[in-house]
Parts: C-alpha cells; structure tokens; sequence
C-alpha cells in the first residue's frame, strides 16, 4: 500500500508539472477557475485508479496471458509478431487496439447498458487534465479490455503491455486537458483537446470517438471539428458529483426499492416479504393513512 500510494503521488506530481504550466500559459477556457467545481472528485478518482483498481489490472492482464491458450490458427501469426522490432509491434498493437477501441467506445454511447457506466466519465462540466481519471471502475476495465485484446492475442509481453497503458493513458489526460495545442497536419493522425472536448458536449452521440487516432473518426465518418471551444459539456441530465455518488450512479433505477432511505427500504423490503427479510410473501393489510 504504501509503495502504491508512493507511486500514486510521484505520477501526479509529474501530471502536476507537465500540464498545469501547459493550462495556465494557454488555456482553452480562459475563464475557467484553476480551482474548477469537481476537482476534488477527479482527485477521489485519481486516487481510486492508482491505490485501488490499478493493481486489478495487472492481475488481469497477467492472468489472461497465463491462461490464454496457445489457439493453432494464430501460432503463425504470433511467431511473425514476435519476430517485429518490439517498436513495430507496438505501434500496429496501438492501431489495432484503437481501431477496436473505437468501435468499442461506439457501442458505450450506443447501449443503453453501457451508457451506464460510461455516462460517469461525461458528468464531467468543466474539462482539464485531472477529468480524464473520472471513470467508472467498470468502464474503466471495459475500455482496457478492448484497447489491449489485439495485443492479448497477438502475444504481447506483459510489461510491452503495461507500457501501452501508460503511454495511452498519458495521451488520454492530454486530450481532457483545458490546454489549447493545435497540432497542423497532425491532427489527422494524433488526438487533441480541440477535437475530443467536442466530444464531452451533452448529446450523447456526438462524435469523435477515436481519442489517440482521429484519422479513425475520418474513416468512419464521425470526425467533428468546431470554430469556436466546445461549450455546455457534461450530461443532459441531473447527476451526483461526489465519489461515493458517481460510483453509484450506474446502478440508479435497477433496484425495486430505488429512491428510499436504508430505514424505509428495510421496512418496505420486510412488508414485502422480500429475499432475507425473514417474512412470508405476504404483507398483511395496508395500514391506515395518518
């Protein structure tokens, strides 16, 4: 715990110290409080994703790499991968993992189901480098599963791996920053805050889903460019805007007791006769209105 929250600490300072100077020397929303409303949230999740899920992750991958069986169609394939200089093979792990990451990012906006989680990432109203970590632990594992199968099955090393986490991760807190970097004739080919703000605006299918590789969004025809900064960001919708709130917030509705407080859930759940509540399913006669 200690050497995690060591680790923690160190990746935030240097976050610190890359984009703040970036935000404050050119800032895409001049106007926006260093100090914006939800930072202390984006903290919460910061700290959630390196003290807690981070390390989910790692015995994820190393176990699907341990117990992945040799498949016969891709032994071929695989000894030609490993044969690559190991920079090859990650950038054809990176295009084939943001190709899959695209498509993968469609369906969160598509799904109801999916919406679920994902939407936690969009409650977000103002955008900058810290954003980028508000992401539900579900979702969170989702969008890696999807950004690091081609390089699951192609055989990739696990630490080759982690290093693609990192680098993409790197590259997502870009995006999200409050930071106006025009990249030219590289924008084609390279994420940037001005192309993927446009994409936390409140329709939910707005576009621009490739966050590493637009030339993606090109593609497929879901690239969207704007004159001006994108503005109105967040969801539609009323949300919670704490932790322990966002947390919960995929799971609102799904419960048949939704809206109630512990107490009346407890007694509502014991008129009921519901699962474990130690009652018969009947709930006797209706009590008289006071």
């Amino acid at each position: 715990m200690i050497d995690s929250l060591t680790s923690a600490s160190i990746a935030l300072i240097w976050l610190i110290a890359i984009f703040v100077p970036l935000e404050w020397a050119r800032p895409m929303w001049p106007k926006q409080r260093r100090l914006r409303r939800g930072v202390a949230t984006d903290l919460a999740f910061f700290a959630g994703q390196h003290l807690l899920f981070a390390g989910l992750v790692v015995w994820l991958f190393a176990s699907a790499i341990e117990l992945l069986p040799e498949l016969s169609a891709l032994e071929g394939l695989r000894a030609e991968f490993r044969g690559q200089p190991l920079a090859l093979q990650a950038v054809e792990a990176i295009v084939l993992g943001d190709l899959a990451m695209y498509w993968g990012h469609r369906l969160q906006h598509r799904s109801a189901f999916l919406w679920r989680f994902h939407a936690v990432h969009h409650t977000a109203e103002q955008l900058d480098f810290l954003a980028a970590h508000r992401e539900h632990p579900i979702d969170g594992l989702y969008t890696q599963f999807f950004m690091n199968l081609p390089a699951l099955i192609l055989g990739f090393s696990l630490e080759g791996m982690l290093g693609l986490v990192a680098f993409r991760g790197l590259w997502a807190t870009f995006i999200h920053s409050n930071a106006r970097v025009r990249l030219g004739p590289l924008a084609v080919l390279f994420g940037s805050p001005e192309f993927h703000h446009i994409h936390h605006l409140r329709q939910r299918d707005v576009g621009n889903y490739a966050n590493l590789a637009p030339w993606i969004d090109h593609l497929f025809g879901t690239h969207r460019t704007r004159a001006e900064p994108a503005t109105e960001l967040g969801l539609d919708r009323p949300a919670p805007q704490t932790y322990l709130g966002l947390l919960a917030y995929p799971f609102r509705g799904l419960s048949p007791f939704r809206g109630l407080s512990p107490f009346q859930w407890f007694r509502k759940s014991r008129r009921s006769g519901s699962p474990g509540s130690g009652q018969s399913g009947h709930a006797g006669p209706p009590r008289r209105a006071r």
